[in-house]
């Protein structure tokens, strides 16, 4: 419908055909004139019939017949290709990413379901037509009432946090491409050993029937946005009082269908003591000392659990300088311009000339 031009009246019959889309627009002369549209009204075609400015009239396009005014309640224009039209539809406040998806914003989303509920449908409907593939929604805990809405509108729940459900809708007749849900948990834990070759190890007041009473490197899960190796010496600070310095990564476990069917990743650092006197968080932990390796290494059931025996002595290995683990080193990534930290082990670079 680009630049077409519209004479006489206009229809307020309705579509029969679902894939035609209907917008509504203001049809004064001048509201045409805004979105790219000339008017030339038909006075000789059409007797005793004149159009009046909108504008003039509260906003309100009146058809003037015969001296007698009818108010009109809405015009319809339809359109084949909604993306050739200028027109303001009403969608959700959203943004395109760089994967021709759709990223909803939450703090914008209407208050009352019936709004929502439109707005929603409005919006799938354009960006179908737009073929846009993924679309994400976060819904606040506070907004909670939408998300059976936006459910039963087709969209599936992808993962949850604290104050909010993030839910996703993919367009394409086609796999889903969008990514999965989170599916691991990140994992560390802390080997400390002093120049008496004493390893700092904890009793746990919770844990597995299996290892109740075991001393044990003290772990502990790393928070969001934190560092691997800082959530280690935070870890142990927390536990034992003990403050510390990262020195090497020296290996990691990854199990699967661990909590909450989740995979875990379990990374090891090797640890240099700082202060040595042990003032325990009694929240957590039931007792902790430092303990000689020969001593911590004995117990039975490091000598049964073949994984944990491998991991003490990589670290010990380590200790010894006969292993090198991995160190942390900054680097700028092109991907997103920051800083980050690749692990790695030390090596000579060679030289390109």
């Amino acid at each position: 419908m680009e630049g077409c031009q519209v004479f006489g009246l206009c229809s307020h019959g309705l579509p029969t055909n679902p894939g035609m889309s209907w917008i509504n627009a203001d049809f004064g002369s001048r509201g045409l004139a805004k979105q790219g549209f000339s008017c030339k009204p038909l006075h000789s075609a059409i007797s005793n019939v004149k159009f009046i400015d909108s504008f003039s009239l509260d906003r309100k396009p009146l058809l003037l017949c015969g001296g007698s005014a009818s108010k009109k309640k809405a015009v319809q224009v339809i359109s084949p290709n909604v993306s050739s039209l200028s027109m303001t539809i009403d969608l959700l406040d959203a943004y395109d990413d760089e994967y021709n998806g759709v990223v909803i914003d939450p703090e914008c989303l209407p208050t009352s379901a019936n709004a929502f509920a439109s707005i929603l449908r409005t919006s799938l409907s354009i960006w179908k037509l737009k073929r846009k593939k993924g679309i994400w929604l976060k819904i606040l805990e506070a907004q909670s009432d939408l998300v059976p809405i936006a459910i039963k509108e087709g969209f599936s729940c992808h993962h949850a946090e604290p104050g909010y459900v993030m839910l996703t809708y993919w367009i394409p007749d086609e796999p889903c491409m969008l990514p999965a849900s989170p599916s691991h948990l990140i994992g560390v834990g802390g080997f400390v050993i002093n120049d008496k070759r004493e390893v700092l190890v904890v009793k746990e007041k919770q844990c597995p029937c299996r290892c109740s009473g075991v001393w044990k490197l003290p772990t502990g899960f790393v928070n969001k946005s934190e560092e691997i190796f800082y959530g280690a010496v935070r870890e142990v600070k927390e536990e034992t009082g003990i403050d510390t310095a990262f020195l090497e990564m020296t290996a990691f476990r990854h199990a699967h269908l661990v909590a909450f069917e989740k995979s875990d990743l379990l990374f090891m650092c090797m640890l240099k003591p700082l202060s040595f006197n042990i003032k325990i968080d009694e929240k957590e932990i039931e007792a902790a000392k430092w303990m000689p390796l020969d001593e911590f290494v004995g117990q039975s059931y490091y000598q049964e659990d073949h994984m944990s025996k491998k991991v003490i002595d990589i670290c010990v290995a380590t200790y010894e300088n006969r292993y090198s683990g991995f160190t942390a080193h900054q680097v700028v990534s092109k991907l997103d311009g920051k800083l980050s930290y690749l692990y790695y082990n030390e090596f000579e670079e060679k030289l390109i000339i």
